[in-house]
């Protein structure tokens, strides 16, 4: 098991010698984090070569199936690999989200149809919120299930903020933001590819599959990324905006 590899590593090298217990616990923590961050960026780097070879997954796909092998072969727990990971990559999330304003701004926004995108952006952000929520109620599925399902079309971030908003739970929602970007990335190379308008791609892939369709995008191209990276924001915001507002509008009803 890789959790005791490294404590004890430490200990045949000699390093337990001289070095407090508290030290030696600080050290093998810091180990372990490397060995989760080179276990992450190995599953992105192999995740990419196995795309360009099989371009019809996506490379998200690669990379999960990467890191679940790995974790399996060394008999590493997921959820001691997840605390380590998610602090460094959950505070970087934040970041890389923000870093979608670098290619906005590259936008030539004299040349977009605001007028006919704002019609599509509009129809797309209330669908892709209210749709899951009416098809969650139809099911009979629970309040904080239907409340999860508002964030559903939103990037990680900006969705489980929503989901602090309206009392929905996190885990719920984080879970179901992966599983519809899978699968609007996966379903989107079919359902896309007889579409010739580079800009259409990657608006339609950044409204629907959010993060993972803007990854997508840009292995389309640098005009389809940015394209996606304009629907995966704007989409993002309009929804945060109106979204609480409906929902505490009806609360105070």
């Amino acid at each position: 098991m890789i959790a005791n590899f490294v404590p004890t590593g430490l200990m045949l090298s000699g390093l337990t010698t001289n070095l407090p217990p508290e030290y030696l616990q600080n050290i093998s923590s810091g180990m372990m984090l490397i060995c989760a961050v080179l276990l992450t960026l190995g599953a992105h780097i192999g995740s990419r070569l196995l795309n360009a070879k099989f371009n019809v997954i996506p490379a998200i796909i690669f990379a999960i199936c990467l890191t679940l092998l790995f974790l399996f072969l060394t008999k590493w727990g997921y959820r001691h690999y997840y605390d380590l990971a998610q602090p460094l990559f959950g505070h970087l999330l934040g970041y890389v989200t923000v870093m979608l304003a670098i290619p906005l701004a590259s936008l030539n926004f004299e040349g977009i149809p605001l007028k006919k995108l704002s019609k599509i952006i509009v129809l797309a952000t209330t669908t892709g919120a209210l749709f899951p929520m009416l098809l969650a109620t139809g099911l009979s599925l629970s309040h904080d299930t239907i409340m999860a399902f508002s964030s559903r079309s939103v990037t990680t971030p900006i969705g489980l903020n929503i989901a602090t908003l309206v009392n929905a739970p996190l885990a719920m929602v984080n879970l179901i933001i992966v599983i519809s970007g899978l699968m609007g990335a996966f379903a989107g190379k079919f359902l896309l590819k007889d579409v010739t308008d580079e800009r259409a791609k990657g608006l339609a892939l950044g409204l629907v599959a959010h993060a993972f369709g803007t990854v997508e995008a840009w292995q389309i191209s640098p005009l389809a990324g940015r394209y996606a990276a304009f629907g995966l924001a704007v989409n993002g915001i309009i929804t945060a905006i109106w979204f609480p507002l409906v929902y505490l509008a009806w609360q105070s009803a």
